[in-house]
């Protein structure tokens, strides 16, 4: 008797359990793939062998078929309370042990900069770097780039905080606009990067209210149900770091920016033994730097530009010299005081940024000079050339920055000519080429000697070439592989390097900026695309320069503007005064008096018509005005200025 009461006790669970699972399926609108539920096991280990479903999908026989996975998963998270919990769809059948975890990437995809990368388990988001990039020629007047946040608001709710891999612009550079927005999340930053976060967050008056959170390398923290391990890495920044994501899902690898430099300026190499670990562990997925990736070989070290500039402080003689890199390049600026102080020159610096890096990073320790060798740049004119040295920003060409103004002979302190020896140590970013190459040649037109990349090595990039990359898929062995952090050709011999390195088609993704993929143990797949595009700051305005204002801009600046000014009658419609007409960028108005002269008599000729007509409404006036103008403009000189009309009523 009780052998039967237990019996059907076990029958109604089962039954019991049955029907919640046909209503799980039924949930998720799943009757058209034909499934047949037998039975749900509560323990996978049950010799009887028996099975969840004898049939997922009908009539297929791919193993790897997207339904059949999404299913199996489904079924996973619908058991996930309980245990293990076999599933087998017809040609395939495996254990689902662990939930997925998305990557969403809203920038830093098919670009240079703008690095922007969410990580969601469980519901738990983290953000990967915040950065911006800069504008491209065709953004005119525009300063910054930065990414959509729209996703980002719409899931507030789930983010737990923001992980900074170093403290580059392209990295860091968004987040004051991203509290802007009202999200005020803790910020995980290596201590220089966070040095800088707190300089930028104080000039937008936000630091009170930011949580600034300093880790270093080898610490881990925990973030949702994530735990994020920071590793160090060699850049061309001081305190970057890679990251290994251990969740419920699997252990996910980013790079971050990187290269391996086996004898780096300060610090020590890159921690290839952490990667190794945690490859013999398993990683389910490696996300790596992809912006030398077109290049074979090694990347030079950073000993070896040291050594050039030294030869060349020795070829400066008696000259002034003038150094351009970048501000973030801190460890490079460290080496060249260190120089300078051997050749007994003063140094001083110009450029905002320039001041501000050095400020933060002399505070942190990564800079150490003597007590007299930096001087103001005011003091320059004190001592002879050959007695100072003067590092500036500039070295992409940026039309305001210091090096720049320079080379117009606008800059307020400073005048070179033909006793002055011009280092550019920096390699024009992808875009920069044609204003570096101005920024020479104007340099050159007053006299100065000017050094640049390809005629002293006075540069190396902070990015891994092939071989390094090579040695971290090598390492780290990853199920999945996702190329970052480059334009879509850097992307794809990204891709074509690990499948040469054994890695299966199906598990390398290639994405765009607003892809989302799932990734677990069985497979990675992707899911419909979230909201991304890129806002742009002008000024003090954020976001309101658009397509149509940008657009706009290039009209003005191609075929220039021409203004028509009019006054009405407001009953009569009568001409009380006008038409003046005013050219901008078009043509001037001295020398071209009969093109003008028939304009305006177009103009009355149009006005006399509407008046004629009952025309009284400004706006179709307007309209007529501006039609048959670019129409009478473009017969005569082949150029389509903007019309603006002005109607005054009187």
């Amino acid at each position: 008797m009780g052998k039967n009461n237990k019996r059907n006790s076990t029958n109604r669970s089962k039954t019991g359990r049955n029907k919640q699972f046909e209503k799980f399926m039924s949930d998720w609108n799943m009757d058209n793939f034909n499934i047949k539920s037998d039975k749900i096991l509560s323990d996978p280990k049950d010799k009887r062998k028996k099975t969840v479903s004898d049939k997922i999908l009908k009539n297929t026989n791919s193993v790897n078929n997207p339904k059949n996975l999404f299913i199996a998963n489904k079924l996973y998270q619908y058991n996930r309370e309980r245990k293990k919990t076999i599933v087998k769809a017809k040609g395939y059948g495996k254990i689902i042990d662990k939930p997925s975890i998305k990557i969403m990437f809203l920038g830093g995809l098919n670009e240079i900069g703008k690095n922007f990368t969410l990580f969601e388990c469980l519901d738990d988001i983290f953000i990967l770097d915040c950065g911006i990039t800069f504008p491209n020629e065709e953004m005119l007047g525009v300063d910054l780039v930065l990414p959509d946040f729209t996703y980002i608001e719409r899931n507030k709710e789930k983010i737990k905080g923001i992980v900074i891999t170093h403290g580059h612009e392209d990295h860091i550079g968004a987040i004051p606009y991203l509290l802007k927005q009202g999200i005020n999340l803790p910020i995980y930053a290596t201590p220089l990067a966070g040095g800088l976060i707190k300089s930028k967050l104080k000039e937008h008056g936000l630091l009170k209210q930011a949580n600034i959170i300093s880790v270093t390398a080898g610490r881990r923290v925990n973030i949702g149900c994530m735990n994020i391990e920071f590793i160090h890495v060699n850049h061309s920044i001081p305190d970057a770091v890679g990251i290994a994501i251990h969740s419920p899902a699997g252990v996910v690898v980013h790079t971050g920016d990187f290269k391996v430099d086996f004898t780096p300026l300060q610090g020590d190499m890159i921690d290839l033994q952490r990667f190794a670990e945690l490859g013999r562990r398993g990683v389910l997925a490696l996300l790596a730097d992809s912006t030398n990736a077109e290049k074979s070989g090694y990347t030079i070290t950073e000993q070896k530009v040291i050594r050039s500039i030294e030869e060349l402080f020795h070829q400066a003689g008696s000259k002034r010299i003038i150094i351009a890199s970048f501000a973030s390049n801190v460890n490079r600026i460290s080496q060249i005081i260190r120089i300078a102080e051997n050749y007994g020159r003063k140094v001083a610096f110009s450029g905002r940024s320039m001041l501000n890096y050095i400020a933060i990073a002399k505070e942190l320790g990564y800079v150490k000079f003597e007590k007299d060798t930096v001087i103001d740049i005011d003091r320059l004119s004190e001592y002879a050339d050959e007695d100072v040295v003067l590092i500036t920003t500039g070295s992409q060409g940026e039309p305001m920055s210091a090096l720049a103004r320079m080379a117009s002979g606008e800059h307020n302190k400073i005048c070179v000519g033909i006793n002055d020896f011009i280092i550019l140590s920096a390699r024009p970013i992808p875009g920069n080429e044609k204003a570096v190459g101005d920024i020479i040649d104007r340099l050159l037109k007053r006299g100065c000697t000017v050094i640049y990349e390809s005629m002293y090595e006075v540069h190396v990039s902070g990015h891994a070439c092939q071989e390094e990359l090579k040695i971290i898929h090598t390492l780290v062995k990853p199920k999945y592989f996702i190329p970052v952090h480059g334009e879509h050709k850097h992307l794809i011999k990204h891709a074509e390097l690990a499948k040469s390195l054994g890695m299966d088609d199906e598990n390398v993704f290639v994405g765009d900026n607003g892809n989302v993929i799932e990734l677990n143990e069985v497979y990675m797949n992707q899911l419909p695309s979230v909201p991304v595009g890129q806002v742009l700051v002008d000024g003090i305005g954020i976001g309101d320069v658009g397509s149509i204002v940008l657009r706009d801009r290039r009209h003005l600046g191609q075929d220039g503007l021409i203004i028509v000014v009019v006054a009405l009658d407001k009953k009569t419609g009568n001409v009380e005064s006008g038409p003046d007409i005013v050219s901008r960028g078009f043509v001037y108005v001295r020398e071209s008096e009969p093109l003008i002269e028939s304009a305006k008599n177009r103009v009355i000729c149009i006005l006399d018509d509407c008046r004629v007509q009952n025309v009284h409404e400004w706006g179709i006036i307007k309209s007529k005005i501006k039609d048959n103008l670019s129409k009478f403009f473009f017969e005569k000189t082949r150029r389509n200025p903007m019309i603006l009309p002005i109607i005054m009523d009187i």
